[in-house]
């Protein structure tokens, strides 16, 4: 099943190196296996948000609504709107 997205950038371990999130079963695998924190009342919405939507039970867009705050959460969000050329 594809459940793509519009892409998400989060910033990675790797220093200078952000990310491109874009489907609903990448961002699961990010929140469950690279996560940079381990918990976060966030953290665990988006997770249950992720898996949830795999399964049909919620949209994409809900899904994604709540990566993008479990990675405001771990400060890791890049938002390219707030960011001076």
């Amino acid at each position: 099943m594809t459940t793509p997205f519009p892409s998400v950038t989060i910033e990675t371990q790797h220093a200078g190196k952000p990310r491109n999130i874009g489907s609903v079963p990448e961002a699961a695998e990010v929140l469950l296996m690279n996560w940079p924190i381990h918990d976060g009342v966030k953290l665990k919405v988006a997770r249950q948000k992720c898996l949830d939507a795999l399964d049909g039970k919620v949209t994409i867009t809900e899904c994604r609504s709540a990566f993008i705050e479990a990675a405001k959460e771990a400060r890791i969000f890049v938002d390219y709107s707030t960011r001076k050329p």
